[in-house]
């Protein structure tokens, strides 16, 4: 992975770089392609709806991801820069977390 432009150092950072960026690169793998909750996300992870908020005020914070809807209700998907530029995130899951998507 090439980590000279801002983006790719960011998301690497997120991912690879602190503790956490296991949960956000799961995060990021289910609401690649359907918007969900932190409720939805919660369950399907099987991870506590706290931690899940947490990480996605992380991502939100960062510009990783953005949202739909407003209050609980409120689903999240990814950004239009890394919906556009999935392959880097792609490359992250595959060489460090083994994720197939």
């Amino acid at each position: 992975m090439d980590l000279n432009d801002d983006n790719s150092r960011l998301i690497w950072w997120l991912l690879v770089g602190t503790r956490g960026g296991k949960t956000r690169s799961r995060i990021i793998t289910l609401i690649k392609d359907e918007p969900k909750n932190i409720h939805q996300l919660s369950l399907e992870m099987n991870v506590n709806y706290r931690t899940i908020e947490h990480h996605i005020k992380i991502m939100l914070d960062n510009r990783i991801i953005t949202f739909i809807g407003d209050g609980y209700g409120r689903s999240y998907v990814l950004s239009n820069y890394y919906r556009s530029n999935y392959s880097m995130i792609d490359e992250i899951l595959r060489n460090y977390y083994n994720f197939d998507k």
